[in-house]
This record gives C-alpha cells, structure tokens and sequence, in this order.
C-alpha cells in the first residue's frame, strides 16, 4: 500500500479567493508547488480533497472546477509535483440549486473523498497524513484515520517539510 499526502485547494494550495473557478484568478501558495514536488521524493502520493459549494451556490459548474483542477494538476506536474487525483464536493445542504441541495459523506468534515481516494489508490491512511486550513480539514483527516495538520499561511514547502522529517525521525525509532 502506497502513503499520500491529502490537501484541501483554498488557503492551502492555493490563495482562498472565496468561490475560486476561474483559472486566471488562480494564484499558489508561497512554496505549494515545491511542496508538491518535495511529496513526491518523498515517496508519497499527493491527493486534494475540496468542498465546492459555489456549484450547489450557482456560481460556477462541475464543468468550469473540472477544467480548473486539470490545469492545476499539470502546473503541479510542470513543477515536479504531480498530483494523483482531485476530489470534490459540489453538495451543500439547503443549496439554491436543487440537484445539488443534499446531505453527502463527500462534504468535509466527513471523510467520504479521502476514503474514496484511499480505495482506488490503494493508500494506507495510517501512513498518510492531511494538510488543511480549517479545522474540518483536520477533523476530516483524523475521522479517516490519519493525522491532520492546520495550516495557518507562509510557505508550504517549509510546513510539509516540517512534518514530513518529523514523521522519517519517528518511523526510524
């Protein structure tokens, strides 16, 4: 079974822009992409998990956060940091567009998206670990079984690097 890195989108990956679909409103965090990169020599996966509600909102579709996620990926992937999958949540009880109006075990702080994830790609969430800048990021993690961490802003590069030697020095006891 292979380790992972989850991360929510805003105010992790990228500036929390409120309803962020729009591709040239995208802007990384100090260091994401690097973080991204040091994941992968590390030997772990990276995985986003994000609430979407602007598509249960009527601000943006499933289309316009499709297009957005791919282009994301393959800036991650230019940068050295591919990123395996991206899972969103589009539901949000009460939501004005009917069709999205529901309750869903996708919608963090449910662990739904990382379970999903740990199934299709095999991870093993107790060596896995979830950035997030909310604490639901973080509930959401440890409701699946890994360590969450908040983070709170700087550079990313710097958080993941934190956490990760951490982890090497703890399995090498």
């Amino acid at each position: 079974m292979r380790k992972a890195v989850f991360f929510d989108r805003d105010g992790v990956l990228n500036v929390d822009k409120s309803y962020l679909w729009r591709i040239q409103d995208f802007e990384w965090v100090d260091g994401a992409k690097e973080a991204l990169a040091y994941v992968a020599k590390a030997g772990y996966m990276s995985i986003v998990v994000t609430n979407q509600s602007g598509v249960a909102r009527g601000y943006y579709t499933e289309e316009d956060v499709r297009l957005l996620h791919e282009w994301m990926c393959q800036e991650a992937a230019k940068a050295g940091g591919p990123i395996a999958a991206v899972y969103y949540c589009p539901y949000l009880p009460g939501a004005p567009v009917p069709q999205y109006d529901r309750q869903s075990d996708w919608r963090k702080p449910a662990p739904g998206m990382v379970l999903q994830a740990a199934r299709e790609h095999d991870i093993d969430l107790s060596r896995s670990f979830m950035i997030g800048d909310m604490p639901r990021d973080v509930e959401c993690g440890e409701r699946a079984g890994m360590k969450g961490y908040l983070f709170s802003g700087g550079s990313l590069l710097t958080f993941v690097q934190k956490i990760i030697q951490e982890r090497n020095q703890r399995e090498s006891i």
